[in-house]
């Protein structure tokens, strides 16, 4: 069973708040799926990873790039996860099909959209009731604080 951290976006954009926790991950030596729900999402979020100043350089790639074996940062609209990676980031509602091939999933979801929210809780159940460990993290003025 996977380790499921919900992440509750309430000060900052989902491009300020995930590159840090992308960071974090390959520090960690781990390689990480960014599933997004379209490839527009996906071409949008791969211009703005270039773009962020923590880390200072944040390496990834998608489809469009290619060579997906290399790349520690897999950006998809898509259920693939051709980098091997373990830890899933699924952004913006996108589905997650297969949970149990992940160590850990992190779910980021805009705190001031009511939809967003709603559709959060849905994920949760969903999750619970399959087994999975689950964790909830609210966006604090400085980083996250665990709240369940």
């Amino acid at each position: 069973m996977a380790e499921v951290g919900f992440y509750h976006l309430t000060r900052t954009s989902l491009e300020e708040a995930l590159a840090p926790l992308l960071g974090r991950t390959l520090e960690a030596g781990k390689r990480a799926v960014v599933r997004c729900a379209d490839d527009a999402a996906v071409g949008a979020l791969d211009a703005s990873l270039w773009k962020v100043r923590e880390p200072v350089w944040l390496p990834h790639g998608s489809a469009a790039l290619g060579q997906a074996a290399w790349q520690p940062v897999w950006l998809t609209a898509d259920d693939d996860t051709p980098n091997g990676a373990t830890f899933l980031f699924s952004v913006a509602g996108a589905t997650i099909a297969s949970p149990e091939r992940f160590e850990r999933i992190f779910d980021l979801f805009d705190g001031g959209d009511a939809a967003a929210v709603a559709a959060a809780r849905v994920r949760w159940s969903a999750m619970k009731a399959s087994g999975h460990t689950l964790t909830y993290w609210r966006q604090e003025t400085r980083g996250w604080r665990r709240a369940g």
